[in-house]
């Protein structure tokens, strides 16, 4: 299979800027008139002058800098901090003055892991993160540590991994956010002497065994199980009880049982050709003679008429 290729992003180096490749074209241009002058009219001291013009404009890309609303640089004169430089246009002397660092102050994320991290009981795991940090003291960020964004990796690093051997696992799963804040006050205790600033700290993943999601699978669906048995047992010992009240009632009233009964062989009959045996015994107790008589007192038959 052949290789894709990419074409790199291209980036312009930094403090390179069209201001000053403009102004030493227009500068260049006067030197070129001046030496012109002096060949057109023999005078020498337009030689001089076109020379000086040139030379002035083959420094001025090396003079002016420009930096951008989130950059700064940090200028060094023989050696020893000059300034802070930026945002905007600047200058410096060329040959005594240099540009050392270009610092990025806009938020930056870096991806970190800790990779087969033994918990605190004892159990292998893969963790990825990702931090959000920003340099806020440039001078201490170019001066304090040679390389920042390294020194940012390993820093992360160590502190997931330290706190990854003092928590148990399922802290870890169950207490995410606590860790994400736990890890940004280190990282940043750390850090803050460089001169960076953590923002947040978000642990993205955490991988365990294949072994172990397998036990901790069936672990929860056991727990799952016994959740289950035990709302069915609190439901059937509701039902129980409602059960003992209803027979109270019915104790205490044979009337209510009486139309309970006769309640139930109603909702027995409501299909279609449903045939019910009723034992002698449960239509004595029930007292259907009884029943009928109450039915005829409350509804009188109708006086014949002469």
């Amino acid at each position: 299979m052949n290789p894709i290729f990419v074409m790199p992003e291209y980036r312009r180096p930094p403090g390179m800027n069209a201001p000053a490749t403009v102004l030493s074209a227009l500068v260049g241009g006067v030197g070129a008139l001046s030496l012109a002058w002096a060949a057109r009219s023999g005078i020498t001291a337009f030689y001089w002058i076109g020379a000086i013009v040139l030379i002035a404009a083959a420094l001025i890309p090396a003079a002016l800098k420009m930096a951008n609303q989130w950059e700064r640089a940090v200028v060094l004169r023989l050696g020893r901090l000059q300034s802070i430089a930026g945002p905007g246009m600047f200058w410096i002397i060329p040959v005594i003055d240099q540009v050392a660092y270009w610092l990025d102050q806009r938020i930056q994320t870096t991806e970190f892991n800790a990779q087969t991290a033994l918990s605190k009981d004892t159990v292998p795991v893969n963790i990825d993160a990702v931090i959000f940090w920003q340099v806020h003291d440039t001078e201490r960020a170019a001066l304090e540590i040679t390389d920042y964004r390294r020194a940012i990796t390993q820093v992360a690093e160590t502190s997931l991994r330290e706190m990854v051997g003092s928590s148990m696992l399922s802290t870890l799963l169950a207490e995410r956010k606590q860790s994400d804040e736990a890890l940004r006050e280190v990282i940043g205790r750390k850090t803050g002497d460089w001169g960076i600033s953590v923002i947040s700290v978000e642990i993205r993943d955490i991988g365990v065994p294949a072994a172990l999601q397998d036990a901790m699978s069936r672990q929860a669906q056991a727990e799952r199980e016994r959740l289950a048995r035990v709302a069915l047992a609190q439901a059937e010992q509701e039902v129980a009880i409602k059960f003992v009240e209803a027979a109270d009632i019915y104790g205490r009233s044979p009337a209510a049982m009486q139309l309970r009964a006769m309640n139930i062989i109603y909702e027995t009959t409501k299909e279609r050709g449903t045939t019910i045996l009723i034992p002698s015994a449960m239509v004595d107790a029930m007292n259907p003679g009884g029943l009928l008589g109450l039915v005829q007192a409350a509804n009188p038959p109708a006086a014949a008429a002469p």
